[in-house]
């Protein structure tokens, strides 16, 4: 993978980084480097989450606020593992498709507006789509950029601490214009980088390299039907 902010050739992104992890699940990472394969606590984390939504209708509170949160974290102490398995490719899938669940049951469920909620999933479908498209062109975005948009983690435990304070919409709200204001600002930079071609009109000279200047039709030039022959003059002499 080309460092962060390099250009290059297309290259296919490392999945560690198409997981998306915030500060939480790279610190649990570092607790056991690579000792945890990596797909079965995101599967076993997604059936907890799948499961408590299905139970409530969506609809948490309390503790039952945090155990989907709390299920999911147990990928992250994966997140240090170098994802070489055979179906290691499924673990960036499920942690998408777990965290785009919970936000869009709980908010509904929970009195969130739809607009909102739509917005919100809208803002981080494209930060996963900017990371994975990224590197079609050799490029990826700052490590800064990145864990400025929190990772899956840090969003899920916003949006977690802002249903325990009761105010969950202001929760969605926040986080959808943060990570709205942040897609922009970067699109803007790279936009800003990007190197600009000073294209010019240039005369594109015939084969052969003669004058592109037909000039008057009443006097012959080389290269011309007559052969090039000089004009006759006045006095009739050739």
């Amino acid at each position: 993978m080309p460092h962060p902010g390099e250009e290059g050739g297309p290259t296919t992104p490392d999945l560690r980084f198409l997981r998306d992890d915030g500060h939480v699940a790279f610190l649990l990472g570092r607790i056991v480097p690579g000792a945890v394969p990596p797909l079965l606590p995101a599967l076993a984390g997604a059936l907890v989450v799948g499961t408590l939504l299905a139970a409530d209708r969506g609809h948490l509170a309390g503790i039952t606020l945090f155990a989907p949160v709390a299920a999911l974290l147990l990928s992250g102490l994966a997140s240090g593992h170098p994802h070489d398995g055979r179906f290691d490719w499924l673990v960036p899938p499920v942690l998408r498709a777990t965290e785009y669940t919970y936000l869009a049951v709980l908010g509904p469920a929970s009195g969130v507006p739809g607009p909102l909620v739509f917005v919100l999933l809208v803002a981080v479908v494209c930060h996963h789509r900017d990371d994975v498209a990224r590197p079609m062109v050799g490029m990826v975005r700052p490590d800064r950029v990145r864990g400025a948009a929190l990772g899956w983690d840090g969003r899920m435990l916003v949006i977690t601490a802002g249903g325990a304070l009761h105010a969950l919409t202001p929760a969605y709200g926040i986080l959808a214009g943060y990570l709205a204001v942040l897609l922009v600002r970067e699109a803007v930079r790279t936009w800003s980088a990007a190197p600009v071609t000073d294209v010019r009109a240039r005369t594109t000279a015939p084969p052969g390299g003669g004058d592109t200047d037909p000039g008057d039709p009443r006097i012959s030039r080389p290269g011309r039907g007559d052969g090039g022959q000089p004009a006759a003059g006045t006095n009739g002499e050739a």
